[in-house]
């Protein structure tokens, strides 16, 4: 990835975060843009996000996102100034999830080692 797109992509998750967070902050609460990964022509945008809440509320955010996700894109606009402000898309980041099941799985057998040796 270049040097540009790299900039790029942090400026719209940090702007979209913002927005999300001010101009929907009740339904979004619980949501935290983890990441955008920009095309190198910088036409389209995946917009990475995670939950707080437990998976099954994921489908309801995945739901509002895709319905305000243009209003995000115009709101975009204003902010920052680019040649081609890219069309977003939202998916879910499961990095987070499968971080936490390896911990707990790791957690679990740090105690059954520690319970083996007593």
């Amino acid at each position: 990835m270049s040097n540009r797109n790299v900039r790029v992509s942090e400026l719209l998750k940090r702007e979209i975060s913002d927005i999300l967070h001010t101009r929907y902050q009740r339904e979004m609460v619980t949501v935290t843009v983890t990441g955008v990964d920009v095309s190198p022509d910088h036409s389209n945008a995946k917009v990475f996000y995670t939950l707080l809440l437990k998976d099954g509320e994921q489908w309801k955010i995945q739901k509002l996102l895709d319905k305000i996700g243009g209003k995000v894109r115009f709101e975009l606009g204003k902010r920052i100034v680019l040649k081609r402000l890219p069309a977003l898309s939202f998916e879910f980041d499961e990095s987070i999830a499968q971080g936490n099941r390896i911990i707990e799985i790791i957690d679990g057998l740090d105690e059954s080692v520690n319970e083996s040796v007593d």
